[in-house]
């Protein structure tokens, strides 16, 4: 299907319409973008097109994917909304994996992790707060 953005790739406007929505705050730090099954839809676009798109965006930083979880808008990245603001307030905290994360990590049920959580304001609104679980480093 020919494009009418002058011989572009398709996955490539795709990936432009994409990062203009998370740039403006459309699709906001830590937010899920939708599923591919809905982009395939929304862009009139083969899985594979849109899968190109996301990774474009995946190289840029703007998204991160997750298996099992989805592509969500980094917060870390993203350019204008988070320059009208101070940065993210980050804190970290080490806690102890419940089920579910014991189960993601495949780790025992109370094993210590490190749990990042950063509150994003933008204009002193909250706009979203994203935690992230990692394993501690063992220092060797």
């Amino acid at each position: 299907m020919p494009t009418p953005h002058y011989g572009q790739p398709r996955y490539r406007v795709i990936a432009d319409q994409l990062r203009e929505r998370i740039e403006s705050g459309v699709i906001p730090p830590g937010a899920l973008l939708p599923a591919e099954s809905v982009l395939t839809v929304e862009f009139r676009a083969s899985r594979g097109t849109i899968r190109r798109a996301i990774a474009v965006l995946r190289e840029a930083g703007l998204v991160a994917t997750s298996h099992g979880r989805g592509t969500h808008a980094n917060p870390r990245h993203h350019g204008s909304v988070l320059n009208k603001s101070a940065d993210p307030e980050t804190r970290e905290r080490h806690v102890t994996a419940d089920p579910q994360l014991a189960a993601i990590f495949t780790v025992d049920v109370g094993t210590a992790l490190l749990e990042s959580e950063s509150v994003i304001q933008i204009d002193g609104t909250i706009e979203a707060v994203v935690r992230i679980y990692r394993l501690p480093r063992s220092i060797s």
